[in-house]
């Protein structure tokens, strides 16, 4: 039986793989912050004009990661000045979490912050997202103060590359 392994690589956001992963990343995340499953309308909604077009260089990227070929996860990383990128829209579909994909993936989109010119990734999250904090607390990012606001954000941290 041929190993299971994970492949990392640029992709537009409006391919239909990399579509379906910011959907089911938006439901995710709106489904937990709502404690209900999120609506195709909803995630619509919330796609509409949410500014990933900027997840290309030269001002980003967008990264899908597949395992076994399938599409399991995506993130982003957006520039923000000259040396900060910001960390975004990073998941992993249930069916693949436990695989060792996102670390993987957060070591692929810091590459990608890297070779845009950043020096330093930040992100902003909610504190009910307990696993995604763990997951970049795990990769070494430390809490600092806020360098943005929005109804969304309740902690940011940062992280020298």
């Amino acid at each position: 039986m041929a190993r299971m392994t994970w492949i990392f690589s640029p992709e537009p956001v409006g391919t239909p793989e990399a579509a379906a992963l910011r959907r089911d990343y938006y439901g995710d995340v709106a489904g937990s912050y709502w404690k209900r499953p999120a609506t195709e309308t909803e995630i619509d909604e919330g796609l509409t004009a949410d500014g990933v077009e900027r997840l290309t260089p030269p001002t980003g990227q967008f990264l899908v990661g597949r395992f076994g070929g399938k599409p399991a996860s995506c993130g982003g990383v957006l520039l923000l000045d000259g040396e900060r990128a910001e960390l975004t829209r990073v998941f992993v579909r249930p069916a693949f979490r436990g695989t060792g994909g996102a670390g993987l993936l957060m070591t692929g989109l810091e590459d990608a912050a890297r070779a845009l010119g950043a020096r330093r990734m930040v992100l902003n999250t909610r504190l009910d997202l307990v696993e995604a904090r763990a997951l970049y607390t795990r990769h070494g990012y430390e809490e600092i103060p806020a360098y943005c606001t929005g109804p969304y954000m309740d902690i940011w941290y940062g992280k020298e590359l």
